[in-house]
């Protein structure tokens, strides 16, 4: 039998075994962990790479987008040397948010997303970036190329929820999205975090 090239005989880790994307950082893949309709808070299980089950959400808000990650990123010193609230990454790969007009009710899906901007966000004083990102083939967003193409009030959504959903009740929560960037300043940070990942783990 004849394989295509390349092929997996395993399925290749998320994280580490997926290309980041052949037109970085304008176009990069993403791994969609949470889709909108998820009351639930899974992400990927850095060892084995299954789906986790993080957490049920306390807040009643649901992911205004779908969001994953980007393969083949880490966040890392150079990613914090990017913030001007702290100088230390988050040691995780590098978060997307990926907007879609028609509902995509599925994780665990591989999609190419083009980059608009992204929220800088500190959690327990690291950085923690989202990047903010449109389904590349979507044509409700073709014209969409930076973060003041879209909404205010999806932008404020975003905000909020990532702002409230690590509420825990009795626990103070260290979470603030400092600020909204456009998309020259998306692309340092996804640069950032495929160097950061390079150094981490190797080429």
């Amino acid at each position: 039998m004849n394989f295509p090239n390349p092929f997996y005989r395993w399925r290749p880790h998320p994280w580490h075994g997926l290309e980041v994307g052949a037109n970085t950082p304008e176009v990069v893949n993403a791994f969609v962990e949470i889709t909108s309709f998820d009351t639930i808070k899974y992400e990927v299980d850095k060892k084995t790479g299954y789906m986790r089950v993080d957490r049920p959400q306390r807040s009643s808000s649901l992911p205004p987008s779908l969001y994953g990650f980007i393969p083949r990123t880490y966040c890392g010193d150079r990613v914090g040397a990017l913030s001007e609230d702290t100088k230390l990454g988050d040691g995780d790969p590098l978060d997307i948010c990926v907007l879609s007009e028609r509902p995509i009710d599925r994780s665990e899906v591989i999609l190419e997303a083009r980059v608009v901007g992204g929220l800088h966000m500190i959690d327990e004083g690291e950085a923690d970036d989202k990047i903010i990102s449109v389904l590349s083939n979507d044509q409700y967003y073709k014209d969409v190329n930076n973060i003041t193409d879209i909404p205010e009030v999806l932008i404020e959504r975003l905000r909020h929820y990532f702002a409230t959903y690590k509420m825990i009740p009795g626990k103070k929560v260290d979470v603030s999205v400092e600020k909204v960037y456009g998309r020259e300043e998306a692309f340092k940070v996804i640069e950032a975090s495929m160097e950061d990942y390079d150094e981490m783990f190797g080429n």
